[in-house]
Order: structure tokens, then C-alpha cells, then sequence
């Protein structure tokens, strides 16, 4: 008699190194992210946050338009529903993160705005009811352990003034916009939602500047310039994330963002700024933290003997 013998075995997911195509679109987009802080630090020295985010992202919205015009003609209401939100959380993300880059440094921005990375998997948690695996949880915190180094040098003390706290703020409309693309890329088109999300951005930013008491400022190509070469990187950035999204889920898409300090040093570092030795420690955890996020632990399936 043979008896029915039963064991686990705890295997590796396999998975490559190699990202895919929509993971090394998602990356692409961080490095152009990442040398943002200093153009839009510059620009803020010539013009308000919300003329230069309104007029960012109604080009960026106008361009797309003109390339999507064909393809409108089929909007849904949840496509436009979805475009809304999407477009109300970029308005409030880039608005709030620009404002505080009026008192605050690039570093400072940096390190707040990075505590988006751990709020997507605990509002997906919380509103979605997704909690996400262990490797997960660790590479999130190896990556956000990582900014804390690379910003830290730099950021000094933190005083929660109206930059500090604006800032804050703006980590939670990132968070918010991350899990929107998420839960709507599937279902919708991404070029149509796409168009709708940066002319509401773009719209909602110059309507608030009557109530914020925002006037026009004189012409300048130091906000000209960048908001003509933004406001392509942003319709380009915004497909791009609709798209990838589609495959690459919430919390994968957040670790991949995380490295956007790590491209904001090589810009910084061309602009002239020396990464100290913690910095560099802190773009290698970010890294690790990007691979560690993909791997999960599954039990394979129990089988059973055939008995003769």
C-alpha cells in the first residue's frame, strides 16, 4: 500500500530582468520627469504656478487634439467621466507641486512629493481593497529609503510652511492620478481620455488664477520656452502612462516612478551639483527596490501520487 504523500514547495516567480515595452516606456517617462524640477524651478522666477501649469497642459491638450481629432468622435461618457478625474488630479498635483516650488528647493520637492511612492498601495489597499504582496511592500520601501538618501543631503530640515505643506498635498494627487490611469486604462481609450485629461488640467489651472489673484506675466522665454517644450513632454508623457498602465499594475508603475530623483541627480549633476556618496547609495536602493517589487513567492500546486 502506498500511502498519499503531500508537500509544498515555495518556488520563485520567474521573471526578466529585461523590462517590457511598456515598463521601459514607464521608465523613459520618469527620466524626462526627473529633469523637470530645475526648468520648472527656473521658470518660477518669471511667472505664477497656475499661468505656467494652465498653459503647460492646454498646449500639451490642443496638440493632442489636433493628432486625436479623428478618434473623438467615439468619446463615452466614461471615457469623458474618466478624463475628468484624471484631469482634476493633474491639476492639483502639478499646481500644488509648482506653487511650492516657489519657496521651497528642488531637493525639498523631491523628498516630499516621493511620499506618493508609499500612499498608491495603501489607498489602493484602503479604496480597492488590493492589498499588495510582500516583495512589494519591500521594494516600495527599499525604493522610498533610497529618496530619503538621495534627498535627504540636500532637503536639510524640514519646516512645514505653505511650500512644505502644498507639497504634501501634491503627493497625494499624484497618488490618486497613478491609481486612476489604473483603474480606467483597461476599459477605455487611451488617446480620447488622454485629451480630455490635459485640457481639463490645462483648463481648471487658468480658471483658478481670477480666484487666486494670479495676474498674466510680461512675455519671457524663460516660461515661453519651457512651456512649449513641457507642454509636448507632457502630451507625449500622458499617452505614454495611459497606455503602459494598461499592463503594468499601480503599485509596479509607482516603484518605476520612484526613480525620478535618481534622473533629477543626472540632470543636477550636469547643471553642475556633486551627488554625495548617500545620494548615490540612494539611487542604487531605488534600483533595487524596481527589481525586488517583481518578485513573488507562489506555492506550486499540491499533487497527489497515483496510487497503483
Amino acid at each position: 500500500m502506498v500511502g498519499q504523500t503531500v508537500s509544498r514547495v515555495i518556488s520563485m516567480k520567474s521573471f526578466s530582468l529585461l523590462p517590457s515595452r511598456q515598463e521601459l516606456a514607464l521608465i523613459l517617462v520618469t527620466v524626462f520627469w526627473g529633469g523637470t524640477f530645475f526648468v520648472v524651478h527656473l521658470a518660477m522666477q518669471h511667472a505664477g504656478p497656475l499661468f505656467f501649469v494652465g498653459l503647460r497642459f492646454s498646449w500639451a491638450g490642443l496638440l493632442s487634439l489636433a493628432l486625436c481629432r479623428g478618434h473623438l468622435r467615439g468619446l463615452t461618457r466614461r471615457e469623458l467621466w474618466a478624463g475628468f478625474l484624471i484631469g482634476v488630479s493633474i491639476f492639483l498635483g502639478y499646481g500644488l507641486q509648482t506653487y511650492g516650488l516657489q519657496t521651497i528647493t528642488g531637493s525639498q520637492s523631491a523628498f516630499i512629493t516621493a511620499l506618493y511612492v508609499p500612499m498608491v498601495p495603501l489607498v489602493q489597499w484602503l479604496v480597492m481593497g488590493r492589498p499588495p504582496h510582500l516583495m512589494s511592500w519591500l521594494g516600495i520601501f527599499l525604493a522610498f529609503t533610497g529618496l530619503i538618501c538621495l534627498s535627504g543631503p540636500q532637503a536639510g530640515s524640514l519646516s512645514f510652511g505653505p511650500g512644505e505643506i502644498a507639497t504634501l498635498l501634491c503627493a497625494v494627487a499624484v497618488a490618486g492620478e497613478i491609481l486612476l490611469i489604473g483603474r480606467f486604462a483597461g476599459r477605455v481609450d487611451s488617446r480620447r481620455v488622454t485629451v480630455v485629461q490635459l485640457l481639463v488640467a490645462g483648463g481648471l489651472a487658468l480658471l483658478s488664477m481670477p480666484i487666486a489673484g494670479e495676474a498674466i506675466p510680461a512675455f519671457s522665454w524663460y516660461w515661453a520656452l519651457p512651456v512649449l517644450v513641457m507642454g509636448v513632454m507632457s502630451m507625449v508623457i500622458q499617452f505614454t502612462m495611459n497606455w503602459a498602465q494598461k499592463t503594468v499594475s499601480p503599485t509596479r508603475a509607482t516603484v518605476i516612478y520612484a526613480g525620478e530623483p535618481v534622473w533629477g541627480g543626472v540632470v543636477g549633476r550636469i547643471a553642475g551639483d556633486r551627488l554625495p556618496a548617500l545620494a548615490i547609495l540612494g539611487g542604487a536602493l531605488i534600483v533595487a527596490g524596481v527589481l525586488v517589487s517583481e518578485l513573488k513567492f507562489a506555492p506550486k500546486k499540491v499533487t497527489a501520487p497515483v496510487q497503483p
